[in-house]
């Protein structure tokens, strides 16, 4: 075994084993703010959906977690990764995460080397193998803001009922946290229990459009606010944004199957370079080599990477209307 493996590995195993050590130090004390904080909010019932109260707790208790942890600190300069996995829906915290992120790096800096591949490979592979996390991540959140898009119209409806049946707004927050499923229930349940704990309506709800990136939520939220100073037939507001709301699905729907032929087109030119890659290199990998060992090969594989990441934001600006 090479000097240059035994580093290598050395390096792999002592970052991973202090990203760990310091992901367990910070993270101490998370235990008891949780147990302060589901007394505080227990309201003596039993409750009919406790996943939804579990998951009320767990995004309440996440506020105060791993506040004074310097890694949390330094991350929150550049990229609020506690906001992402709140709208991801996950329970990770920042430490965890970014060690995920150096094992699998360093898994991936590592594995050519005791396969007796090309050394060139490492970088490559150590990169791709550090972008799982974000893009399992990106994808949770996608598909968590898409599922609460796709509520939204009934719980809005929901409300506005609610409403004409003579309940309050709060009730009606709670109807739909009980009626309605993740992650929409949560949410609302969420400002029903933050009411009940003295924070005034205006601000749960600018969280919550906070939290929740979307622009019919907004709208919502406005209406709220306005009737609120203003006064005003809150029930029929709340009928035109679902309906508004429901109409804008129908189109995106349409346009959805119209531009399938582009966005599968796109997918097979951006899957076709690295499958060809792999194929080539299986059956000579002394040809493929040329673009790690050679100056121009080098030139060339940049040049070809760029051009890729050019050609898929291409795709998707075609590809992409938005309604």
């Amino acid at each position: 075994m090479s000097v240059t493996l035994v580093v290598a590995i050395a390096t792999g195993i002592g970052v991973a084993a202090l990203v760990a050590v310091l992901a367990i130090t910070f993270q101490r004390g998370g235990a008891e703010v949780e147990a302060r904080l589901v007394a505080l909010t227990s309201t003596g019932k039993s409750s009919n959906k406790p996943t939804t109260t579990s998951s009320v707790t767990n995004l309440i208790t996440r506020d105060n977690e791993n506040i004074s942890s310097p890694i949390d600190r330094l991350v929150s300069q550049h990229l609020n990764l506690r906001l992402l996995f709140e709208q991801a829906g996950v329970t990770l915290s920042v430490p965890n995460f970014l060690a995920t992120v150096v094992i699998l790096g360093a898994i991936g800096f590592s594995l050519p080397m005791l396969a007796g591949l090309s050394v060139g490979l490492a970088p490559v592979l150590a990169g791709i193998l550090a972008l799982l996390p974000v893009c399992w991540l990106s994808m949770r959140r996608k598909r968590r803001l898409n599922k609460f898009a796709s509520q939204l119209p009934q719980s809005l409806e929901l409300i506005a009922r609610a409403l004409r049946a003579g309940h309050s707004l709060a009730a009606g927050f709670n109807l739909v946290a009980q009626e309605m499923s993740k992650p929409i229930g949560v949410e609302f349940a969420r400002i029903y229990k933050e009411q009940n704990l003295g924070k005034p309506l205006d601000e749960a709800l600018e969280a919550m459009t906070h939290r929740v990136p979307n622009l019919d939520l907004r709208f919502f939220a406005t209406a709220v606010v306005l009737q609120r100073q203003t006064g005003g037939d809150l029930a029929e507001i709340l009928d035109k944004i679902g309906h508004l709301v429901r109409e804008r699905f129908q189109i995106w729907g349409q346009i959805q199957a119209l531009t399938g032929e582009g966005r599968l087109s796109g997918i097979v030119l951006l899957a076709l370079p690295p499958a060809l890659f792999v194929a080539v290199y299986h059956l000579n990998p002394e040809y493929v080599n040329l673009l790690f060992t050679d100056e121009m090969g080098r030139k060339m594989l940049v040049g070809g990477i760029v051009l890729q990441v050019l050609g898929a934001l291409v795709i998707r600006k075609i590809v992409n209307i938005r309604v």
